[in-house]
């Protein structure tokens, strides 16, 4: 095992018990104040800050190009999002009243306006980066987004010629007057709104919708491309260039590009559906027609016209966002498709060690030793050979899964029938209810169903975001149970590009509650305790809480109390308090936070002992690590769950303690110190919920982790 160790420095211990005692009655005096809203950052003033740390990826010149324009993409699906779920959730709050205070305190109003009012630099910052520094770079690359009007005559002549026969034929435009209905407007499409002058008649205006589910975003001038070069003009406008076939005989004055957002967080009604899978189908299909949330206009579109739009939308001006980029960025991943390899980032090969490569027994190597993967450094490819094993292996008996996120053409859903075609008994707990991928995951639930494996949609009242595999095998007058349990989805594409850690045992406590849990999915159960595992909503929450007190009070006792921990999110106000309580009481508390953070670090007498850094870079970091050092009796957990209400309590989750001590080992040591290290990607929280980011200071001192994880790959595997 090759030997490269960050060693998490312990806490001096207290010099005796008197200034113990000093340090407890502060902590008291203090105590009775956390519940002040002052001590949480906003839920959705903590997003805006995540968003601002992607952007600030798409600004930054180390990236190969065509990635810097990928994060530029990725701010667009997610400002998406931001508006479908949780702005609609603010929205009906407004309405209906705020279902509870959180803990920062701020209203839904307030949330609004602070969310407009950090956008308006955003979407501003959004068109810079494009036109004055992406749009640019990538034309002196070969790579040209040209305006059709900037075109010369030939090239736009061809263009028309294109239009006329492929896109004209598919576009109809609508009229806006008085005397027709307001057109419905789909969800995140691209529209036109034009002016027209009737000779009689006047000024007129018409919606004209953009095909993009029909034609690609960036059009490929026709006969353009040559070697490494490519040209290509935007499809709206194109369609601009062309609105007087759409028109004839009409002037066309003006044409402005727009855009509509609805709520998209839908709402299962079971009266009416004879089962969840069919109210879940009922229900996705109100996302289509929900109500408008946000109204993205090009930053030159008139008032006047503006006014129409949000009179008939029904939309408050808050919800009118002028964007200085072209709309719908998500679209721009499509650049990701020119086959320009020195645009990206260098690829490499993920790491398989050899007791676990496609020709070995991998069940004998699971039970040879734990097993630990952290993807994307790690091939997912082994726990998909170990699945394709189990279906043709005439020992085993049964596989058990919950699929949350699946991939369009999955060796995971090919695995299960193979083993129902083979007899094994096949379990898949599909979630249904996985925000965005309902229909995907209908289609395959379906599927599953026509194998013959047996199908569970998830449960009514929780979601099933938990990541397990259970494979059941006769071995002479005994049964093994192999248990793997990750962080991210069974998911050959999104592994590529999620850093997601499973962990394969055979251990018969890890086993027997694995299956305990796949009995309370399938079945009927109310099993309140676990052998090893934490699992929410019934003892994950409990357990951490009771864990952080027990790192404060051995600090108390030692003072050597130390926390580590690495997640997508800390929301929960009773975890955070407890954490509080515990910086209070000495513990220092590294956290390496990738997302939202609720919790304020180095507030004077509460929170002076914990430090918060988020890491935003080319994968997105997905695991969990919760480290405990316990005086020495060291735990490391590692899982599906966040710290966030939604996780703790509304969600089945799992955590599961790392049994092996090599692999707890390099969790301590190396892979949670890199990443609470990194002074590359890595950007710390400041007390005001501002982020500042990490310098090197010298070039050689630079640490960047997920760099230093894929020249790293395969430590982990050591026998030690």
């Amino acid at each position: 095992m090759i030997e490269v160790r960050f060693y998490v420095e312990p806490m001096p211990p207290q010099k005796n018990k008197k200034d113990r005692k000093k340090k407890g009655d502060g902590e008291g005096a203090v105590r009775s104040g956390l519940e002040s809203p002052s001590l949480f950052i906003n839920r959705e003033i903590s997003w805006i800050k995540f968003h601002r740390r992607i952007l600030e990826e798409a600004l930054d010149e180390g990236h190969p190009l065509l990635e810097r324009v990928k994060f530029l993409a990725i701010c667009g699906s997610n400002l998406d999002e931001f508006f479908m779920v949780r702005v609609s959730g603010l929205r009906r709050q407004m309405k209906k009243g705020a279902l509870e205070v959180p803990p920062d305190g701020l209203t839904p109003l307030e949330q609004m306006e602070h969310i407009n009012q950090e956008l308006l630099s955003i979407l501003e910052t959004h068109g810079k980066c494009w036109y004055d520094d992406l749009l640019p770079k990538l034309k002196a690359q070969g790579i040209a987004v040209h305006r059709v009007q900037d075109l010369d005559a030939k090239r736009r002549k061809g263009l028309r010629e294109y239009f006329e026969r492929m896109i004209f034929p598919a576009m109809t435009p609508l009229a806006l007057d008085l005397n027709q209905p307001f057109p419905f407007i789909s969800n995140l499409s691209i529209n036109l709104a034009v002016i027209v002058r009737h000779p009689q008649r006047g000024d007129r205006y018409a919606r004209v919708k953009v095909p993009l589910d029909l034609f690609p975003r960036f059009v490929p001038l026709p006969g353009t491309a040559q070697g490494r070069n490519r040209d290509f003009v935007l499809l709206e406008d194109l369609v601009i260039d062309n609105l007087d076939l759409l028109f004839p005989g009409m002037k066309i004055k003006d044409a402005h590009t727009f855009r509509i957002t609805r709520d998209a967080d839908i709402e299962i009604i079971m009266d009416q559906a004879e089962d969840l899978l069919t109210a879940i189908e009922e229900s996705v299909e109100t996302r289509r027609i929900g109500s408008p949330i946000r109204l993205e206009v090009d930053k030159d579109m008139p008032e006047k016209l503006v006014e129409l739009f949000t009179n008939k939308l029904g939309l408050h001006p808050l919800a009118v966002f002028r964007s200085h980029a072209p709309l719908a960025l998500t679209s721009f991943w499509d650049l990701l498709g020119i086959d320009r390899p020195d645009l990206k980032d260098v690829p490499f090969l993920p790491y398989v060690h050899p007791e676990m490569a496609a020709d070995k027994d991998l069940m004998a190597a699971a039970e040879h030793r734990d097993r630990m993967f952290y993807h994307p450094y790690d091939s997912f490819v082994p726990l998909v050979n170990f699945l394709k094993q189990a279906a043709t292996d005439p020992q085993v008996l049964a596989i058990k899964i919950t699929l949350y996120r699946i991939d369009k053409r999955s060796p995971v859903i090919d695995a299960l029938m193979e083993a129902r075609e083979n007899g094994k008994a096949v379990a898949a707990v599909v979630e249904l209810k996985a925000r965005f991928d309902e229909e995907n995951n209908i289609v395959w639930a379906k599927a599953l169903e026509r194998a013959g494996v047996h199908v569970v949609y998830g449960l009514l009242d929780l979601k099933v975001h938990a990541k397990l595999l259970l494979v059941v095998r006769k071995k002479g007058k005994d049964i093994v149970r192999y248990s793997h349990l990750s962080s991210g989805n069974y998911n050959a594409q999104t592994v590529r590009i999620y850093g997601d850690i499973g962990y394969l045992t055979s251990d018969p406590d890890v086993g027997a509650d694995v299956a305990d849990l796949f009995n309370y999915l399938t079945g009927y159960s109310h099993k309140d305790e676990y052998r090893k595992l934490l699992v929410s909503p019934v003892t994950l929450k409990r357990e951490m809480i009771s864990k952080i007190e027990r790192e404060a009070q051995r600090h108390r006792e030692h003072g050597d109390g130390y926390i580590g921990f690495k997640l997508n999110g800390l929301l929960d106000k009773d975890i955070i308090q407890a954490l509080y309580r515990a910086s209070m009481a000495g513990v220092r508390i590294d956290l390496n936070v990738r997302g939202l953070c609720a919790l304020r670090p180095g507030v004077k007498g509460v929170s002076e002992n914990i430090r918060v850094n988020s890491i935003v870079g080319r994968f997105l970091e997905h695991a969990r690590i919760y480290y405990f050092r316990n005086g020495g009796k060291e735990e490391v957990y590692l899982g599906s769950s966040d710290l966030m209400p939604r996780n703790l309590n509304r969600r089945v989750e799992v955590l599961v303690p790392v049994l092996d001590k090599v692999y707890r080992r390099v969790l301590i040591d190396q892979i949670l110190p890199v990443h609470l290290k990194d002074n590359v990607k890595s950007r710390d929280l400041q007390a005001d919920g501002t982020y500042v980011k990490r310098r090197p200071k010298k070039p050689e001192a630079s640490l960047d982790s997920q760099q230093w994880m894929i020249d790293n790959r395969g430590i982990w595997h050591g026998e030690g």
